[in-house]
């Protein structure tokens, strides 16, 4: 079997003091948005090496999202949903659960900020709204245990709790899911994230397996249009898969510290 090449990283600089919970890179450019458990929130420009701005919070942040170049979203374990305007410096809360919020994504098509959280609920903002949770709450959805992950693509939202629940609705009308599954891996659920062509998403567990899903069943048998994904894993890697062919194509030099997350750039 021919060796999988591996590709040289690049570090950036003025990196956070404790452990990274999430990375996002802007769909408009090579912003690059990172949470930590420092209870910070970093912009950074990637090709330029530049820290653009950072702002602080009460516990560690979970999760961020970018809702443009200079603004995005976080989740805190302080339970608190943020704004954050880095070309102002400005922040706002739009809002607060009952319990640490684990994920969040900002959904273009429903103009929606979705959270999710240890408090066994979603959550969908409005923020466009004056801040305060009686002005941007949109609504509450019980989720059947906490949530760990969320993903859109589309108006389509997949929610992954513990217990290896999994829900999928249609933002649209989230009065109910169109369909509660179970996960397919034997472990508890790391983490969640769509096709970009809205045909399934890829599930990951704490086994170090990924599973990949098709909202419709039928076209399991039809499309093997998976694409590429990357995982990193406690082993310090970061592997780049074929998902049609189901194997790697490409990994890093291995770290001296266990990776926590992992994103592409569109680029």
């Amino acid at each position: 079997m021919a060796a999988v090449p591996q590709v040289a990283g690049r570090e950036l600089s003025n990196p956070p003091s404790d452990g990274i919970s999430n990375l996002r890179f802007s769909n408009h450019s090579d912003h690059l948005l990172v949470s930590s458990w420092d209870k910070s929130v970093r912009l950074y420009e990637a090709s330029a090496n530049v820290l653009r701005g950072e702002f602080m919070h009460g516990g560690p942040v979970l999760d961020c999202c970018f809702h443009d170049d200079s603004s995005g979203f976080s989740a805190s374990a302080d339970s608190t949903v943020r704004r954050l305007v880095f070309s102002s410096g400005k922040e706002d809360i739009l809002g607060k659960h009952d319990a640490p919020v684990r994920c969040i994504e900002y959904s273009y098509a429903a103009g929606q900020v979705i959270t999710g959280s240890w408090d066994k609920t979603i959550k969908c903002w409005d923020p466009r709204g004056a801040s305060g949770q009686e002005r941007t709450l949109v609504g509450t959805y019980t989720q059947p245990e906490r949530v760990y992950s969320l993903s859109l693509v589309g108006n389509r939202l997949v929610v992954a709790t513990a217990g290896r629940h999994v829900n999928i609705y249609d933002l649209r009308n989230m009065s109910q899911p169109e369909q509660r599954r179970e996960s397919s891996l034997k472990y508890q659920t790391r983490c969640v994230r769509c096709y970009p062509n809205g045909t399934g998403y890829a599930l990951s567990s704490v086994e170090g397996r990924v599973a990949m899903e098709f909202f419709d069943l039928s076209e399991a048998g039809q499309s093997k249009n998976y694409g590429t994904f990357a995982t990193g894993g406690c082993d310090g890697y970061v592997n780049v898969w074929d998902g049609n062919n189901k194997k790697s194509t490409q990994n890093t030099q291995q770290a001296l510290q266990p990776y926590h997350s992992a994103e592409m750039a569109d680029s």
